[in-house]
């Protein structure tokens, strides 16, 4: 099988086009970093180098492949609406339009389940429990250009959305890299008891939900599907084993949810006043995020795309750091 994935440069689809290859799949690769995707050339990949936004560039690159798996977007919680819908919903949009005319057999769609979050306490969410208003303009646009997506199905595209939660393991820049810089500079405090439990996703067990979907066939086609180890823990347990594997002194200090939630409000405000409106280390959505039970149901992922997590969160976050440490 020939695939294209896009945002192979980033962690995410990096990682899976590694993987493909290793599986023996014919991969093409596009990224914004050509020094991303080296390692990847270097294993047989083809690199196209371009811009997503640019419709011509996105009809090349699905040219002659079988599938695309999309990992390509904006992220982050911070920034400008247009940002967001530019990087998510338009080269969604040019990426479905270029599968459809050249025949592409099937599109899988990385999507986000932060299109839940809507700021409150979630156990269990189906992928059914879309919220009517969306928390930022990150969930908006994910959700926006998942349906896209799934439009073209009537016009023949075999279509798969997954919303994969807290992806971690070797290559992962956006999770802990943040959180290990704020505790080295004693400004991390446990918000709230530091009970609530969250659900991660080892990168390995994503690698393996992509390549089922790229297999799936009949029913499993056409649907949206939660992500995760299946293993729902205490964030704060998970933060301070990190701390320990990185030598680093865990996470004690106890804040107030209230006081977070304001000293957050008022580090956003003081940012939207700087000129180039700089994004805030502390944020809104960060304090509900630490502070918050958010777990999925991915009932539906093991029964249509027989999806079994088989790497634990430990392994995950062992392979994080010693990658982490080999950076630094």
């Amino acid at each position: 099988m020939k695939i294209l994935v896009t945002g192979a440069s980033g962690f995410i689809g990096g990682r899976f086009a590694r993987f493909a290859l290793e599986q023996g799949l014919s991969v093409r690769v596009n990224g914004r970093r050509a020094e991303g995707v080296e390692h990847l050339v270097r294993r047989g990949a083809e690199f196209i180098q371009g811009d997503l936004t640019d419709p011509d560039l996105v009809l090349r690159l699905c040219y002659d492949v079988e599938a695309v798996v999309h990992c390509a977007g904006a992220v982050g919680a911070w920034g400008r609406r247009q940002d967001f819908h530019q990087g998510n919903v338009e080269v969604t949009e040019n990426v479905v339009e270029a599968s459809l005319k050249q025949r592409v057999r099937r599109l899988v769609h990385l999507s986000s389940p932060s299109i839940y979050f809507d700021g409150n306490d979630h156990v269990g969410i189906k992928e059914e429990q879309v919220p009517k208003r969306f928390n930022n303009h990150y969930a908006a646009t994910k959700y926006l250009a998942e349906q896209k997506v799934f439009g073209a199905e009537e016009f023949g595209l075999e279509v798969i959305a997954l919303r994969p939660r807290m992806v971690t393991g070797a290559g992962d820049t956006s999770i802990f890299p943040r959180l290990l810089n704020m505790q080295r500079k004693n400004r991390l405090s446990i918000i709230g008891n530091g009970l609530n439990k969250v659900d991660f996703t080892s990168i390995q067990n994503l690698n393996e939900a992509i390549l089922s979907s790229l297999l799936a066939a009949g029913s499993a086609l056409g649907k949206a599907y939660n992500i995760s180890n299946g293993t729902p823990l205490p964030i704060w347990d998970v933060v301070n084993y990190v701390m320990r594997q990185m030598q680093l002194p865990q996470v004690t200090r106890y804040r107030s949810y209230g006081l977070a939630y304001s000293a957050a409000a008022f580090n956003e405000a003081a940012c939207m006043l700087w000129p180039g409106r700089p994004e805030p280390t502390l944020s809104r959505l960060g304090m509900q995020v630490m502070n918050k039970n958010f777990t999925l149901d991915i009932s539906r992922a093991q029964y249509y795309l027989d999806y079994q997590p088989q790497v634990s969160l430990w392994t995950a976050l062992d392979e994080f750091c010693g990658w982490w440490k080999a950076q630094q």
